[in-house]
């Protein structure tokens, strides 16, 4: 199982490939990268990283084929 910090590393990594390769679907990703959260320490869990990943690979996927 990846860390905390390799799931956002390869999270900001697959963002910023859709921002570069696929500007228009970036647009309509519910993700904004300046986005403040309104909480000091917001619980995250890995699980849910996970399935974040999963859904940005599963979108380049579906562009790239």
């Amino acid at each position: 199982m990846k860390t905390v910090k390799e799931l956002l590393t390869e999270i900001s990594e697959l963002l910023l490939y859709i921002k570069k390769k696929y500007p228009v679907s970036y647009k309509y990703l519910d993700e904004n990268p300046i986005t403040i959260p309104n909480m000091e320490h917001p619980n995250i869990s890995i699980e849910e990283l996970e399935k974040y990943l999963a859904i940005l690979k599963d979108l380049i996927a579906k562009k790239e084929s």
